[in-house]
């Protein structure tokens, strides 16, 4: 029998389940399953909701501001007297499809009938072509204001952390087209469907929370580099102004933030940064000459199987740019994970190399700091994954950019909501969160001018 697992534990009792009573049960009796046969059916109560949660997620999100914020921005797209559904409204409701896991606008075609969810948005569900003209009225101006509140509700939790170090994750995800005529969607750089049409956006996550600090949406053939040095300073100058001067905040990235310009930008900044460097032949050819190597990991039998150097090497650009970044290399035994490369045939040695400007001399703790970025990448599969942030709702690269900047809304939001209301759930992955939060079964019954909504007895934190 394997064993009930301690997360498994804390989740079952966490939505008001009991643990196994298998081996109690051992002394008493059988567990038998009934016959389902025998269970009458009816489908006859229309005031059943499968999506109770819908309750406090809207209140949270009421009081946090974000209706008032988006009636204000936004309700110059779409005024005049014969307005039935307002800006604010509609994207209120993509937000509520959000959070419940329904990715496509289509999805709205299957809770149209849902009592809560058609409460929420004032009684009438608008039509699935009226959500996608919504969407194309964003022009940049409208963008730059969603991207804004991304921001602010994705580093609205350091601010009450107060942290004296946060680390900022940046990296890129490529969203694959399979449609005709998307504006934006061109070739480029894809693992997977090479030559697939396709768009590659560039986020940035705050690993001590857990939230996107931005996003952007770039067209498929759009690389890091020089050009992405203006979004980052603007990321970057919002977490300072959340953390205050005296937090030190550190920069991460893969090779392609081995970039001069953005490392330049970083050092007047005065942010740290911990960038995998790219193994070009200056760089390789140092690691390689270099023999001057600390052991800070043995195996069983005493043999070394880490070393880690500071390596003199400085690139021509670097100087011509001004700056000095440190140059720190680990080797690791036989190591078979991808981003290595073997500079020594006769040993099994495998070296990479980060770039750096914080200042010490602990080596492999400045090193070892670069791998904690490992964190986005499973953000990134969840926010692909369970939120569909590869899934392109238009023809129109605004209209997409949008629905990409209302998902990372939600996602922050959500997270916000989870940390207040339900903590226990707080470092779940979306679809725990939305199963134990969002997707509550409940009834809305109403009583004169007044409405109540019954849920389950673990879903209490709603009250």
């Amino acid at each position: 029998m394997t064993p009930t697992t301690s997360t498994q534990k804390v989740r079952r009792t966490a939505l008001g389940g009991k643990r196994a009573q298998g081996r109690n049960l051992q002394l008493r009796k059988k567990v038998h399953r009934p016959d389902p046969t025998r269970i009458h059916v009816e489908a006859t109560d229309p005031t059943l909701t499968s999506s109770a949660g819908l309750i406090g997620w809207a209140c949270f999100v009421r009081r946090a501001g974000v209706d008032e914020h988006l009636t204000r921005l936004f309700k110059r797209l779409k005024s005049g007297p014969l307005v039935v559904y307002s800006m604010a409204a509609q994207l209120r409701l993509l937000m509520d499809l959000a959070a419940l896991g329904h990715n496509r606008i289509f999805d709205l075609e299957a809770l149209a009938a849902d009592p809560l969810l058609l409460h929420l948005a004032g009684g009438y569900v608008p039509s699935i072509d009226t959500l996608y003209d919504d969407l194309r009225r964003f022009d940049e101006r409208a963008l730059r204001d969603l991207d804004a509140m991304v921001s602010e509700h994705g580093l609205a939790p350091l601010r009450a952390l107060k942290p004296k170090t946060v680390h900022l994750d940046i990296d890129t995800s490529v969203e694959v087209v399979f449609g005709t005529q998307i504006e934006g969607a061109v070739p480029g750089p894809n693992p997977r469907y090479h030559g697939r049409p396709s768009y590659h956006p560039i986020l940035a996550t705050v690993a001590e929370t857990g939230t996107l600090a931005g996003v952007e949406l770039r067209p498929g053939n759009t690389a890091f580099g020089d050009d992405d040095v203006k979004i980052v300073t603007r990321w970057v100058q919002r977490v300072r102004q959340a953390v205050g001067s005296e937090c030190v905040i550190v920069v991460r990235l893969d090779a392609a933030g081995d970039c001069t310009e953005l490392l330049k930008a970083l050092q007047e900044l005065g942010v740290h940064y911990v960038i995998k460097a790219r193994m070009d032949a200056r760089v390789a050819s140092a690691v390689q000459a270099h023999r001057d190597w600390s052991s800070v990991d043995f195996d069983a039998d005493g043999r070394a199987i880490r070393q880690v150097a500071e390596i003199d090497v400085q690139r021509g650009v670097w100087r011509d740019a001004g700056i000095a970044p440190r140059v720190l290399a680990a080797r690791e035994w036989d190591r078979e994970s991808g981003g290595t490369k073997a500079l020594w045939p006769e040993l099994d040695w495998s070296a990479w190399a980060v770039l750096t400007n914080a200042q010490g001399d602990e080596l492999d703790t400045l090193i070892r700091e670069y791998n904690g970025r490992a964190e986005v990448e499973p953000m990134i599969a969840d926010l692909k994954g369970a939120w569909g942030i590869g899934k392109i709702p238009t023809s129109d690269f605004r209209a997409n950019h949008a629905m990409l900047l209302l998902k990372a809304l939600t996602f922050n939001l959500l997270a916000r909501y989870v940390a207040a209301k339900f903590p226990a759930a707080q470092r779940w992955r979306t679809p725990w969160v939305r199963h134990a939060v969002m997707r509550v079964a409940g009834r809305l019954i109403r009583s004169g001018r007044s409405r109540t909504l019954r849920v389950p007895p673990h879903a209490r934190y709603l009250i």
